[in-house]
This record gives C-alpha cells, sequence and structure tokens, in this order.
C-alpha cells in the first residue's frame, strides 16, 4: 500500500512538473505578443455583454495607467515588428468596435485623464448617420487630441464571410478605406473584422484593398511572426460582470487562458453541457 501512495505521489509531481513545463512555455511563446484590448460600448444604460460601465471601464483604465503599461498604435506596434521601431516595456492597445457615441461621451474623457490612447474601429457609413454612433465632429475633434486613432470596421458591418459575393466583400473593405481617408484626411491601414470572421478570400481581399493588418476577435495577445492579417485581441465581453479581476486576469494571463477558451469553444460545439464546466473569467 504505500509502495502505492509513493507512485501515486511520484505520478501526481510529475504532473505538476509537466503542467508547470507547459504554462512556462504557453509565456515563452507569447513573449514579444501585445494584449490589444477590445471593447464596444462604455456606458451606463446598456446591460448587455457588449457594455462595461463608466465606472469599471475607468478602474481599468486606471490599471493600466498606474501599472505603467503605454498604450499604443496598431501602426507603433506593426513598425516595431518590422524592425522601424521598438515597442515599450509594457505595451498595449486599447480598441473600441463601431464607433459608438458612447465612445465619445464616456471613453474618451477617460482615456484624456489618464493620458491613454486608443484606436476605433468605425463602421463608416454609421458615421453621423444613427444617433446612438458618432458623428464627424466628435471624430475630427478625438482625432486632433492625439489620442485616438480612426481605422476600418468596413462601411457597414456585413459579415465579411456571409456576404451575397467576393465583389461586395471587396466594396465593404475598399469603400470603407476610402471613405474614410476622404474624412479622416489620413492613410487608414488597419481593419477589425466585423464579428471577427473570415476566410482565406477575405484575407486575399483585405491585402488587395491596401490594409497593413487586421483583427480578429479570438482571444489571445497580437505576436509577432504571426499572419498579420488575423490578429488576436483580447475581448473585454462576453460578460455581464466586467469587473477590475476579471479584467485583470484577462490582460495577464491570455497566454494560459487564450488556450482554455479555445478548448471551450471547440467543445461547447459538440458537447456544450460539458463546455460549462470550463471556466474561462
Amino acid at each position: 500500500m504505500q509502495k502505492k501512495w509513493k507512485a501515486l505521489l511520484a505520478l501526481g509531481a510529475l504532473l505538476v512538473v509537466l503542467l508547470l513545463l507547459g504554462i512556462a512555455a504557453l509565456f515563452q511563446q507569447a513573449k514579444g505578443g501585445v494584449p490589444v484590448l477590445n471593447y464596444h460600448q462604455i456606458n451606463d444604460t446598456e446591460h448587455n455583454s457588449l457594455t462595461v460601465n463608466t465606472k469599471q471601464f475607468e478602474a481599468q483604465m486606471k490599471y493600466l495607467a498606474e501599472e505603467g503599461y503605454t498604450t499604443i498604435t496598431p501602426a507603433e506596434m506593426v513598425d516595431a515588428w518590422e524592425g522601424k521601431g521598438t515597442l515599450p516595456e509594457k505595451p498595449v492597445i486599447i480598441t473600441f468596435d463601431d464607433g459608438y457615441l458612447d465612445n465619445y461621451n464616456h471613453a474618451y474623457p477617460i482615456l484624456e485623464k489618464y493620458h491613454l490612447k486608443a484606436t476605433i474601429f468605425l463602421i463608416s457609413d454609421y458615421v453621423s448617420t444613427y444617433p446612438n454612433y458618432l458623428t464627424w465632429a466628435n471624430v475630427a475633434e478625438m482625432q486632433e487630441s492625439g489620442l485616438i486613432d480612426f481605422e476600418s470596421h468596413t462601411l457597414s458591418h456585413e459579415e465579411l464571410t456571409k456576404a451575397p459575393s467576393l465583389e461586395e466583400a471587396q466594396h465593404q473593405l475598399a469603400g470603407s478605406k476610402k471613405a474614410l481617408e476622404w474624412n479622416l484626411g489620413k492613410e487608414v491601414r488597419f481593419i477589425a473584422y466585423p464579428c471577427g470572421e473570415y476566410d482565406e478570400d477575405i484575407e486575399e481581399l483585405t491585402k488587395a484593398a491596401g490594409y497593413r493588418a487586421a483583427f480578429t476577435v479570438h482571444y489571445g495577445l497580437a505576436a509577432p511572426g504571426e499572419d498579420p492579417f488575423i490578429l488576436d485581441r483580447v475581448p473585454i465581453f462576453g460578460s455581464n460582470s466586467h469587473t477590475l479581476a476579471r479584467f485583470k486576469l484577462r490582460l495577464r494571463l491570455a497566454p494560459l487562458l487564450a488556450p482554455l477558451n479555445d478548448c471551450k469553444t471547440s467543445l461547447g460545439k459538440q458537447h456544450p453541457w460539458l463546455a460549462h464546466f470550463i471556466m474561462v473569467p
């Protein structure tokens, strides 16, 4: 019996060592990766998984500022990867998808308060069209501050892989780029795919439209050496309790939690009841 327990203890110790080695390998593999935070709405009236309330958002931004993170733009990140610059010690990119008016009313003042840069991926046809989206005047003011960078989220947020034709997908990609450049007076080189959906055809169309890189909503760090047209982000959505503790876990443990999230997603397609037991903050 004593030998049996010793064997079990030895096996347990081996499994712990292997687990620690695996975790170390994940973090080593992610070395040089940049957390690209993905937000949507910031307000105190919507209570859905895409919305972070202003108090929580400020707590998160304050944490980034106090912990020594340096906010950069997608261009600064890709430049560094291409040897045209260097990344700060603790880089982070803050992004917002869609271009909601509350990004101006609530997020922007907080970003100004903590001197943090951010990138907003605009649905170009929605600007100055719908009341809950930004106006071109809002966009101009934020761009003038030097804190906010604007890039593309297509013309009308059509899920590109479900477009009726490749021609329509191309129109969404190229049309948005052209419209934004005309209104912003600058080159637009980055895009976030609507709903994060893409395939090989969409990647090729994105390159042909003149974009430099593209972002998904897949959980993980944006890492050098990977395909720049399917860059990962750290989604700060998917939960109705966007606490600071959850934010810290998703930010700091992305190399560990990302594969766990992939496992949960994959398992959920066949065995959703089993996937429910995999806890990912």
